[in-house]
């Protein structure tokens, strides 16, 4: 992959982007903390990263089709940046901060559609795949890695100086697509409002049941998964581990995905991790329906680092997704791909949550894990039904 010329840049804009947004989310949230005292709003600042992706994926996904990439790219970076420049201005109203905080998580999933596009572009076969691996990888190490970093410096600056880091880590990213890609011309041309085609796309996505399918493979398990994160807090604390244990158990499943995906992607071939993409999905709930036993702490390590292990089906279905998807819809597809999975995760936690407030966090977490695995079941089963029809849909170029 490294190989490919285009790939490094947009690599390492990658990473700086996801450490830059990391680092934002910990800033924001001390500041929003300190300023009012208030858990609420605090926990409405890592809120507003994941509601504002639904109405950006159905609204402006058009986007990333009816404009090159690359400006797209830049555009998303440069917008970051000044959002989180007004941010770091000492007199900005706390109320303007969470305007700006909403401003960046809508335009997140345009920029996450757009470079996945991109890399279908530069990336030839099975390569797109394992190119998309690693920046999940990056992904989730980033969030392990970020967010450590970021309470470490918090502890020398304050957050909206910290907030300067943010700026930087956008700025490069942009100068990075920027000089370091090449333009590739839109994929779509032609008049109309964008919204509408927005919209419409969406719908046209929604029609066809074999991508109706995998959006529903992408989307349900970490929707449920991300329940265990919601309830690790009380669940640590009611385990006696305190801060410690809360973040090895926030650590467990995004550590699990990356060897997971990192395994699949070293020790199988295109074929083998196509076989195994249903039944790993089929599976990854399972270890969370283990805790209505009311697991020590190692055995919920455990059991969670075997989810994310899981998660390594993530590789056969991104083969499925941008063969099944028409080439000049790439980009609005991958956009609401982005965008749901982050809202129902959203979702997920916030009713994870509300359910804690009465049931035990182990019955909530095996909950989710029965109800994710009964949900999952009939989507596997339409994945598996349609997809030599959505093969031929694919080549035909229609959805």
């Amino acid at each position: 992959m490294f190989a490919v010329r285009e790939f490094r840049p947009i690599f390492a804009a990658h990473v700086l982007s996801v450490l830059g947004s990391v680092f934002a989310e910990v800033s924001l949230a001390v500041l929003v903390f300190r300023e009012t005292g208030s858990a609420l709003l605090t926990a409405l600042i890592f809120a507003l990263g994941f509601l504002p992706y639904a109405l950006s994926g159905i609204l402006l996904s058009g986007i990333a089709d009816r404009l090159p990439t690359r400006r797209v790219l830049v555009a998303c970076d440069l917008i970051c940046a000044g959002c989180v420049a007004v941010m770091a201005v000492p007199a900005t109203p706390l109320a303007v901060l969470f305007v700006l905080r909403t401003s960046v998580s809508m335009v997140t999933p345009l920029f996450t559609g757009a470079r996945a596009a991109s890399l279908a572009d530069i990336l030839q076969g099975d390569l797109f795949v394992l190119g998309r691996s690693l920046v999940r990888i990056v992904s989730q190490s980033s969030q392990i890695i970020g967010y450590g970093v970021g309470g470490l410096v918090l502890v020398w600056l304050s957050p909206r100086t910290a907030l300067c880091v943010t700026i930087g880590t956008f700025i490069s990213s942009a100068l990075l697509l920027r000089f370091g890609t090449r333009v590739h011309p839109a994929r779509v041309s032609g008049g109309g409002a964008m919204m509408r085609d927005s919209i419409a796309s969406a719908g046209r996505l929604f029609g066809s049941p074999r991508i109706r399918a995998l959006l529903l493979m992408w989307w349900l398990p970490p929707m449920f998964c991300v329940v265990a994160e919601g309830v690790a807090a009380p669940f640590a604390d009611a385990a006696g581990a305190g801060t410690a244990g809360f973040g090895v158990l926030l650590a467990a499943m995004p550590a699990g995905t990356v060897i997971g995906e990192l395994t699949a992607g070293t020790l199988l071939g295109p074929s083998g991790r196509e076989r195994v993409a249903i039944p790993l999905a089929a599976v990854s709930m399972v270890p969370f329906v283990c805790f209505v036993v009311h697991p020590t702490l190692p055995f919920a390590i455990a059991l969670l680092l075997c989810t994310g292990l899981c998660m390594a089906y993530s590789l056969g279905i991104d083969k499925w997704f941008v063969l099944d998807v028409p080439e000049d819809m790439r980009g609005r597809a991958m956009s609401l791909l982005a965008a749901g999975i982050m809202t129902l995760q959203g979702i997920g936690m916030t009713v994870g949550g509300a359910i804690a407030e009465w049931v035990p966090p182990y019955g909530v977490i095996a909950g989710a894990g029965a109800l994710g695995t009964l949900s999952l079941l009939p989507v596997l089963k339409s994945v598996r039904h349609t997809r030599r029809i959505g093969a031929v849909r694919a080549a035909r170029g229609v959805v």
